[in-house]
């Protein structure tokens, strides 16, 4: 067995202490001062974690998170890229009423599975080969504070720090121990009718009800659903009107929209612009896009994989593959052919709910797999 785990385990104390550090750092994506307060502690803290990197840029996300991209060097050619968002869905104030806890070796907190775990056992993986020695390629840390609302500012970043990297390596939560390769694409569309609006008991005849047409479209866009394809749609929000003795003049639906298979996104995208209304006096405006596209394996990250397995077997670990219906930024990088794996993160589960929480047994485990893929890709 490599030296790796024996360190890890030793080293789970402090990981544990940056880990509840990390947590109480209140990071909603909405809420620039808390993200920039936070990539401030995040940034010294890798500092102390590993040393000063060799290369540092901040880059200004706008009105959402900033980026830090670290780079530190190793022993052997090439780099490896490593990813990890710190903005968590959790509203600011979250922690007062849902504080750090541990029972039974299970971390319950906002943000502990998704995926602040992930950013402490990214950093403790790179001061692991530092201190033991292990031969590796230079490491280039990427910090993004916006992957929970599609990376908007960060996905340029991402995808250009992945270009000529040896592999791309995220840090999502784990599926049941398993890496995540492939993910499907997400598409974020609305649909907005404009009728005319009429008293509904004075004059019925007069309006054009946007709420009717809306309903008759919603049947339509549900069943573009394939899942034989791995495509499903779902409508998950619908407003409409401004009373019930009104003919609505106006009504929306938000679709969310997940495709395995890239082609669906031109089904998708043909059969919602060729939605109509049924009453010709209701007009039909499509907005939206997609968010990501779809993680499908590649040449290039099956090799990583089989990589990362020899890796974990080399530790005393079988690890497995699983494709999950979530994306991330591990999407960005796979849909330009290049090696990633996803979900090298902590062993948990309960993403976006109040069940969220981490495995602690799990995180020198995960952290010593992480140390031994990079070290592997020195050869």
């Amino acid at each position: 067995m490599t030296p790796a785990p024996m360190w890890t385990h030793q080293a789970l104390p402090a990981m544990l202490g940056d880990l509840r550090r990390l947590v109480e750092l209140e990071s909603p994506s909405d809420d620039k001062p808390l993200l920039d307060r936070a990539l401030d502690e995040i940034g010294d803290w890798a500092a102390d974690r590993i040393g000063q990197p060799e290369q540092l840029h901040r880059h200004d996300g706008g009105r959402h998170g900033d980026v830090l991209e670290l780079t530190y060097h190793g022993t052997a050619p090439g780099f490896v890229l490593l990813v990890g968002h710190y903005d968590t869905v959790w509203p600011a104030g979250t922690l007062a009423g849902w504080p750090w806890q541990v029972s039974d070796g299970i971390i319950s907190a906002p943000g502990v599975f998704d995926m602040k775990t992930g950013l402490v056992q990214a950093v403790w993986a790179v001061r692991g080969l530092r201190e033991l020695g292990l031969p590796h390629p230079s490491v280039h840390l990427l910090f993004n504070g916006d992957e929970e609302i599609g990376s908007p500012a960060s996905r340029g970043r991402i995808e250009a720090a992945s270009e000529d990297a040896l592999a791309t390596l995220v840090f999502e939560g784990a599926i049941d121990g398993a890496v995540k390769t492939a993910r499907k694409g997400v598409g974020i569309f609305q649909v907005t009718a404009t009728g005319i609006e009429a008293h509904a008991g004075l004059d019925p005849t007069a309006g054009a009800s946007a709420v009717h047409a809306l309903a008759a479209l919603i049947t339509q866009i549900t069943a573009l659903g394939a899942l034989e394809r791995g495509t499903t749609v779902n409508v998950g929000l619908v407003r409409g009107g401004t009373g019930t003795n009104v003919t609505a003049g106006e009504a929306t639906c938000g679709i969310d929209v997940r495709v395995s298979d890239p082609a669906e996104m031109a089904r998708i995208d043909a059969a919602l612009a060729a939605l109509r209304s049924p009453d010709p006096r209701v007009s039909v405006a499509l907005t939206g896009g997609w968010n990501r596209p779809p993680m499908t394996p590649n040449p290039a990250s099956e090799d990583l994989f089989a990589r990362a397995y020899k890796a974990a077997i080399e530790q005393g670990l079988e690890l497995r593959q699983a494709g999950v219906g979530g994306a991330s930024d591990a999407n960005f990088v796979s849909a330009l052919g290049r090696p990633v794996l996803d979900g090298l993160g902590p062993v948990g589960a309960g993403s976006h709910s109040r069940s969220e929480h981490a495995i602690v047994d799990h995180i020198p485990e995960r952290t010593a797999l992480t140390m031994g893929i990079i070290s592997s890709l020195a050869d």
